[in-house]
Formats: C-alpha cells, structure tokens, sequence
C-alpha cells in the first residue's frame, strides 16, 4: 500500500482527504483496464470516470461557476497515475482539453462542459504544431476573418486524444500583433468539415496522438474564445493551472515504483537473506522516498498556492513539474534495476512504468523550458 501520510499536510482539508479516499477505493475496484485497443480503453475510461463524477472537477460547473481546485486536480491525477497510467492521461485531458473553455469561455462554448464533465465528450488541447512546439509565439497556422466567421487553416501535431475527441480548443494566428500578441483560441468540434486526421503518432506509451489538419476549417464568429490576439495569454494561463498537475502524474508513478520496490526487495532472497538488507538497496529505496516526498512538496506547494488566490504560479508550477518528473525518471530506473531481469519484461508494472514517465518530461513544457521559465522568474523577483 503507497504512503498516504501526506494526505495529513497542511496543504488539504478534510473535503480532500475524504476524496482521495475515495477515489482510492473506486480505483482499486476499477482500475486497471485492459489497454490492449488504446482508443477504445480511452473511451471506456473517460466513461467510467464521468459515470463515477470523478471528471466534475475537470472544469467548473456551467451553473455555478468557481474556480478549479487545483489541489483535487493533483491529488486525482497521482491517484489515477498510481493505478493506470492511461487512466491519469483520459482524466488530465479531460481537464487541460476544456481548460480553455472553463477559464475563459461565454455561456455558450461552456455547453461543452457538460458533457465533458460527464464523460460524455472527449476533449483535446490542439496548441503545438510541426515548428513550434516549445515556441508557442512562432505558431504558423491561421485564422482568417471571413464574413461572420473565421476560416482556419493549418496543422497542429502530438495533439492529446486525436483522432478520438468530440471538441478541441484551437489556437491560431489572427495577426493582431506580431507573435504571441497576434494568437486566438477557438473552439472547433471534431466533425467540423476541413478537419481531418492527418497521421496518428505512435509513442512508447501508446496513448492516442494525432496530427491534424485544418483545411479552411469555416467556424463562427461565436467560436471565438475571449478577445482576439488573448489566445497565447489564455494557453499559458491554462498551463499555469495544469502544469503542477503533470508534477502530479509523475508523483503517482513514482509511489507506484516506490512500493513496487519495496514488495519485491522484502520478498526477494538473495545471497541467504532478503535483497533489502544489503546496504546499496536500502540506500536506493532511501533515495527513492527522498525523490518522493520533496516532489510531493513542490507539487502540492504550487496547487496550494493556485487555490489560495494567486493569479499566476508560473514559478511554482515550473518548479514543480521540472522536478517531480524528472525524480520520478530516476525513481522509476532505480525500480527496474532493482527488479532485474523482471523490470524489463514487457507487461511488468515497472516496465510499463518506465515507458509512461518519459513523455512527461516533455509535454506541457519541456524539462530544459521549465528552467529557463524558472530563471526568468527568479530574476525577475530579484530585479
């Protein structure tokens, strides 16, 4: 059984601590499901998860709107990730697909919501393309003003649940500005004429990724997410707010890994005693908790402060999403040598476990972005 003494922080209250139990027990019976077709295990999940209300906290409620807690987010996303890597990715792009919408949405894209919410429609967060990825402002694709709309036109790629969603929030060059100034957010459903697959990408984690292409893809005016030239604010607002919940993921593979490791070197004899009384294992799984509990720190530090009022925690959640994942990849390989041959064996916990932290250290903002996002904030609170 992972540690969950840090349910205990000052950082919850009691409506958190009641939750994660409960989600722990729902994942215990649920989870995890067979993923030998990843679209259909997608699907099967974010219908569970609607069913069970755990995806009400993806977005706000359309009829009494507050602000997303960011710590249920995370204490969700580590949970899910602890049981079922897939599970985690259905629920996080459940969240960061209509982020958008419930950040900065009118009435109308919040219909959306609804049905996300319930498990009823999959979302997807279509911002990175083929020469921009980490260098959102250098976006190629566009949107034309045409008449009462906008016609787009481009291609996005590594695009989260493409290929299975209902809606993606779009962002595209309207030229108010040069750069970011000049970017809006759209909302565009799945079966809009002009949009089309392009590829489906596959990666060491299959996880459903797809470039898509936007061939004068004709939207109403009314698609139009906040003000135009607002999109590139409006993505990093979204990513301020999720980002301390990828922290989260690599923090439930990581407590994964960690008990993985200590059930196997408490069972495991070697050399006439267990494997945990030769003193290099204890000081791995030393490490290990060490790498846990200072990741735990940071993510739940950012979530907190995001609940408490702060406008941006571009600082926090940086800090937060560089470290805990990248402690989670050391982590996680530290668990495959202790597990031997047994670590590599394709179908083993903490072989699938391997596979699934690597892409973490790269979407939402890569490891080497995440510093130079935390020197400029650093210097900028010191000049």
């Amino acid at each position: 059984m992972a540690d969950r003494s840090f349910l205990d922080w000052p950082f919850f209250e009691d409506r958190h601590r009641d939750y994660a139990e409960r989600l722990e027990a729902w994942c215990r019976e649920n989870l995890p499901v067979d993923h030998s077709d990843t679209d259909a295990a997608c699907r099967r999940l974010v219908d569970m998860l609607g069913a069970g209300g755990w995806l009400l906290a993806t977005a706000v409620d359309s009829d009494t709107p507050a602000p997303l807690d960011v710590r249920t987010l995370c204490i969700t996303r580590e949970t899910l990730a602890r049981h079922d890597g897939l599970a985690d990715f259905a629920f996080a792009m459940q969240g960061l697909g209509t982020g958008t919408i419930s950040l900065f949405g009118d009435a109308g894209h919040r219909e959306w919501l609804r049905k996300t919410r319930a498990g009823k429609a999959i979302s997807a967060f279509a911002l990175s393309e083929p020469r921009s990825g980490s260098d959102v402002a250098n976006m190629d694709m566009a949107a034309r003003r045409d008449g009462d709309g906008y016609v787009l036109s481009g291609e996005k790629t590594w695009i989260s649940n493409g290929g299975i969603a209902d809606v993606y929030t779009v962002f595209a060059r309207t030229g108010e500005a040069p750069g970011a100034k000049g970017i809006s957010a759209f909302v565009v459903a799945a079966d809009t004429p002009g949009l089309e697959i392009a590829e489906r990408i596959d990666v060491i984690a299959p996880h459903p990724l797809a470039r898509l292409r936007f061939n004068n893809v004709r939207v109403p005016a009314s698609a139009l997410i906040g003000k135009p030239g607002e999109g590139f604010r409006i993505a990093m607002s979204v990513l301020d707010v999720f980002r301390s919940t990828v922290g989260a993921a690599a923090l439930g593979f990581a407590r994964r890994a960690l008990e993985e490791s200590i059930k196997r070197t408490s069972e495991r004899t070697l050399f006439g005693a267990p494997l945990f009384d030769l003193q290099m294992v204890q000081g791995h799984i030393a490490d290990m908790a060490l790498d846990v509990d200072a990741a735990a720190l940071l993510v739940y530090r950012a979530a907190w402060t995001k609940d408490m009022g702060a406008p941006r925690v571009t600082r926090e959640a940086a800090m937060a999403k560089l470290y805990a994942t990248d402690r989670a990849q050391s982590v996680i390989d530290k668990a495959v040598q202790l597990h031997g041959g047994d670590g590599v064996r394709h179908g083993h916990i903490v072989e699938s476990l391997y596979r699934e932290i690597r892409a973490l250290r790269i979407y939402e903002g890569a490891s080497d972005v995440q510093k130079v996002v935390i020197a400029r904030q650093v210097m900028g609170a010191g000049a």
